[in-house]
Protein backbone atom coordinates (compact mmCIF):
# COMPACT_ATOMS: atom_id res chain seq x y z
CA UNK A 1 0.00 0.00 0.00
CA UNK A 2 0.92 3.72 -0.05
CA UNK A 3 -0.96 7.02 0.68
CA UNK A 4 -2.63 6.40 -2.85
CA UNK A 5 -3.52 3.06 -3.40
CA UNK A 6 -6.62 2.26 -1.30
CA UNK A 7 -5.68 3.50 2.00
CA UNK A 8 -8.41 5.55 3.88
CA UNK A 9 -6.98 7.16 7.17
CA UNK A 10 -7.51 10.26 8.87
CA UNK A 11 -4.21 10.78 8.93
CA UNK A 12 -2.86 10.74 5.67
CA UNK A 13 -3.18 13.13 2.46
CA UNK A 14 -6.09 13.04 -0.30
CA UNK A 15 -9.79 13.89 -0.47
CA UNK A 16 -11.15 15.87 2.29
CA UNK A 17 -14.87 14.11 3.51
CA UNK A 18 -17.26 16.01 5.91
CA UNK A 19 -16.19 19.19 7.67
CA UNK A 20 -12.36 19.89 7.38
CA UNK A 21 -12.11 21.30 10.54
CA UNK A 22 -12.59 18.20 11.97
CA UNK A 23 -9.46 16.62 13.36
CA UNK A 24 -7.24 19.90 13.14
CA UNK A 25 -5.37 19.63 16.06
CA UNK A 26 -2.83 22.30 16.27
CA UNK A 27 -0.60 25.12 14.46
CA UNK A 28 2.29 23.89 13.02
CA UNK A 29 5.63 26.02 11.83
CA UNK A 30 7.09 24.54 8.80
CA UNK A 31 10.17 25.83 6.69
CA UNK A 32 9.31 26.37 3.27
CA UNK A 33 10.00 28.18 -0.14
CA UNK A 34 7.65 30.40 -0.88
CA UNK A 35 7.05 31.43 -4.18
CA UNK A 36 6.41 35.20 -4.54
CA UNK A 37 6.08 35.17 -8.55
CA UNK A 38 6.25 32.73 -11.43
CA UNK A 39 6.12 33.54 -15.34
CA UNK A 40 6.49 31.17 -17.40
CA UNK A 41 8.25 31.78 -20.85
CA UNK A 42 8.28 29.51 -24.37
CA UNK A 43 10.46 29.97 -27.55
CA UNK A 44 12.03 28.43 -30.27
CA UNK A 45 15.53 29.16 -30.99
CA UNK A 46 16.71 28.54 -34.34
CA UNK A 47 20.56 27.98 -35.38
CA UNK A 48 22.20 28.29 -31.83
CA UNK A 49 25.43 27.66 -31.47
CA UNK A 50 26.57 24.91 -28.23
CA UNK A 51 30.21 23.97 -27.46
CA UNK A 52 30.53 20.27 -26.83
CA UNK A 53 33.06 19.32 -23.79
CA UNK A 54 33.70 15.39 -21.91
CA UNK A 55 32.33 13.30 -24.98
CA UNK A 56 32.36 9.95 -24.64
CA UNK A 57 33.70 7.94 -26.34
CA UNK A 58 36.69 10.20 -26.46
CA UNK A 59 38.61 11.24 -29.36
CA UNK A 60 35.75 10.97 -31.46
CA UNK A 61 36.32 11.04 -35.58
CA UNK A 62 35.35 14.59 -36.94
CA UNK A 63 33.03 15.57 -38.55
CA UNK A 64 30.07 14.72 -36.48
CA UNK A 65 26.32 13.85 -37.35
CA UNK A 66 23.74 15.32 -34.76
CA UNK A 67 21.48 12.95 -33.22
CA UNK A 68 19.76 14.83 -30.75
CA UNK A 69 19.80 17.03 -27.70
CA UNK A 70 18.07 17.18 -24.38
CA UNK A 71 18.41 19.20 -20.95
CA UNK A 72 20.38 17.30 -18.88
CA UNK A 73 20.39 18.75 -15.41
CA UNK A 74 18.87 21.68 -13.27
CA UNK A 75 19.14 25.24 -14.19
CA UNK A 76 21.19 27.99 -12.96
CA UNK A 77 20.46 31.50 -12.51
CA UNK A 78 23.17 34.35 -12.87
CA UNK A 79 24.00 37.96 -13.37
CA UNK A 80 20.55 38.52 -11.66
CA UNK A 81 19.87 42.48 -12.03
CA UNK A 82 16.44 43.92 -10.27
CA UNK A 83 15.21 47.47 -11.12
CA UNK A 84 12.05 47.93 -8.94
CA UNK A 85 9.53 50.09 -10.58
CA UNK A 86 8.53 53.86 -8.99
CA UNK A 87 5.32 52.20 -8.77
CA UNK A 88 3.71 48.98 -7.03
CA UNK A 89 5.67 46.25 -5.96
CA UNK A 90 6.94 45.09 -9.89
CA UNK A 91 10.42 45.54 -10.97
CA UNK A 92 12.33 44.49 -14.24
CA UNK A 93 13.95 40.97 -13.30
CA UNK A 94 17.10 40.31 -16.06
CA UNK A 95 19.00 37.06 -15.53
CA UNK A 96 20.76 34.39 -17.18
CA UNK A 97 19.67 31.35 -17.17
CA UNK A 98 21.92 28.39 -18.10
CA UNK A 99 20.45 24.67 -18.80
CA UNK A 100 22.86 21.93 -19.02
CA UNK A 101 22.47 19.35 -22.36
CA UNK A 102 23.40 16.19 -23.43
CA UNK A 103 24.00 15.97 -27.25
CA UNK A 104 24.02 12.58 -28.75
CA UNK A 105 25.62 12.04 -32.18
CA UNK A 106 27.51 9.75 -34.43
CA UNK A 107 31.07 10.34 -35.39
CA UNK A 108 32.29 9.38 -38.57
CA UNK A 109 33.34 6.21 -38.27
CA UNK A 110 29.39 5.36 -37.38
CA UNK A 111 30.15 5.43 -33.41
CA UNK A 112 27.79 7.21 -31.70
CA UNK A 113 28.76 9.14 -28.68
CA UNK A 114 27.60 11.48 -26.14
CA UNK A 115 28.92 14.87 -25.16
CA UNK A 116 27.95 17.69 -22.79
CA UNK A 117 27.16 20.84 -23.61
CA UNK A 118 24.80 24.18 -22.26
CA UNK A 119 22.52 26.73 -23.68
CA UNK A 120 22.56 29.87 -22.07
CA UNK A 121 19.57 32.45 -22.12
CA UNK A 122 19.14 36.08 -21.22
CA UNK A 123 15.78 36.68 -19.94
CA UNK A 124 14.11 40.26 -19.43
CA UNK A 125 10.88 40.14 -17.35
CA UNK A 126 8.56 41.94 -15.51
CA UNK A 127 7.99 40.41 -12.20
CA UNK A 128 6.37 40.62 -8.12
CA UNK A 129 9.54 41.65 -5.68
CA UNK A 130 8.24 41.18 -2.33
CA UNK A 131 9.49 44.84 -0.39
CA UNK A 132 12.83 44.80 1.52
CA UNK A 133 13.27 42.40 4.66
CA UNK A 134 15.99 40.75 6.43
CA UNK A 135 15.40 37.68 4.55
CA UNK A 136 16.62 37.86 1.04
CA UNK A 137 14.52 36.69 -2.21
CA UNK A 138 16.20 35.02 -5.10
CA UNK A 139 15.61 34.31 -8.30
CA UNK A 140 15.31 30.87 -9.84
CA UNK A 141 14.49 29.27 -12.84
CA UNK A 142 13.21 25.69 -13.82
CA UNK A 143 13.95 24.85 -17.31
CA UNK A 144 13.57 21.84 -20.11
CA UNK A 145 15.11 21.95 -23.57
CA UNK A 146 15.24 19.76 -26.34
CA UNK A 147 16.76 20.11 -30.04
CA UNK A 148 15.33 17.41 -32.51
CA UNK A 149 17.53 19.21 -35.73
CA UNK A 150 21.31 20.14 -35.27
CA UNK A 151 24.44 20.60 -37.84
CA UNK A 152 27.85 20.27 -37.12
CA UNK A 153 30.48 23.41 -37.86
CA UNK A 154 33.92 21.97 -39.22
CA UNK A 155 35.71 25.56 -38.59
CA UNK A 156 34.40 25.27 -34.91
CA UNK A 157 33.54 21.85 -34.27
CA UNK A 158 30.30 22.72 -32.66
CA UNK A 159 26.81 21.82 -33.43
CA UNK A 160 24.45 24.43 -34.17
CA UNK A 161 20.63 23.47 -33.29
CA UNK A 162 17.44 24.28 -33.58
CA UNK A 163 16.07 24.01 -30.36
CA UNK A 164 12.53 24.11 -28.30
CA UNK A 165 12.79 25.81 -25.11
CA UNK A 166 10.45 26.01 -21.89
CA UNK A 167 11.75 28.42 -18.86
CA UNK A 168 9.94 28.92 -15.57
CA UNK A 169 11.14 32.23 -13.73
CA UNK A 170 10.34 32.63 -10.16
CA UNK A 171 11.09 34.81 -7.00
CA UNK A 172 11.35 32.52 -4.29
CA UNK A 173 12.32 32.91 -0.41
CA UNK A 174 12.75 30.89 2.49
CA UNK A 175 10.50 31.44 5.41
CA UNK A 176 8.75 29.77 8.31
CA UNK A 177 5.47 29.65 8.22
CA UNK A 178 2.47 28.92 10.27
CA UNK A 179 0.03 25.93 8.93
CA UNK A 180 -3.33 24.14 10.50
CA UNK A 181 -2.30 20.87 11.23
CA UNK A 182 -4.06 17.23 11.61
CA UNK A 183 -0.88 16.06 13.28
CA UNK A 184 1.51 13.43 11.66
CA UNK A 185 0.91 10.90 8.52
CA UNK A 186 0.09 7.71 9.13
CA UNK A 187 2.46 5.57 7.30
CA UNK A 188 1.73 2.57 5.31
CA UNK A 189 3.44 -0.40 4.55
CA UNK A 190 4.77 -0.06 0.64
CA UNK A 191 3.36 -2.69 -1.40
CA UNK A 192 6.54 -4.54 -3.21
CA UNK A 193 6.46 -5.60 -6.54
CA UNK A 194 5.74 -9.05 -7.24
CA UNK A 195 5.71 -11.37 -10.38
CA UNK A 196 3.81 -14.14 -7.62
CA UNK A 197 6.71 -16.63 -8.62
CA UNK A 198 6.80 -17.77 -5.34
CA UNK A 199 3.14 -17.55 -4.09
CA UNK A 200 2.42 -21.68 -4.26
CA UNK A 201 5.57 -21.92 -1.71
CA UNK A 202 4.84 -19.19 0.40
CA UNK A 203 1.68 -20.37 0.82
CA UNK A 204 2.50 -23.56 2.02
CA UNK A 205 1.90 -24.78 5.66
CA UNK A 206 5.06 -24.63 7.77
CA UNK A 207 4.75 -28.53 8.72
CA UNK A 208 2.33 -31.46 7.28
CA UNK A 209 -1.19 -31.27 7.53
CA UNK A 210 -3.16 -34.24 8.76
CA UNK A 211 -2.96 -37.17 11.28
CA UNK A 212 0.32 -37.54 13.39
CA UNK A 213 1.80 -41.00 13.39
CA UNK A 214 1.70 -40.31 17.14
CA UNK A 215 -1.74 -39.57 17.78
CA UNK A 216 -3.88 -42.25 18.59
Amino acid sequence: MSFFSNFSSDHCPGTITGNPLNGLCEKVCIQAEKIFDAGILQTRLENVSIPLSEETPEDPTYPLTFISARSSGAATVSAVSVDRQTEGQCARVQATVTIPLEVVYTDADGREGRAVSALTLNEDVMMFVPPASVMPFSVTAVASCVAPEGTFSTTTNTFLISACVTVILKVAMQVELLLPSYGYCAIPPAQEFSQEVCSGFFELPLYPQGRSCCKK
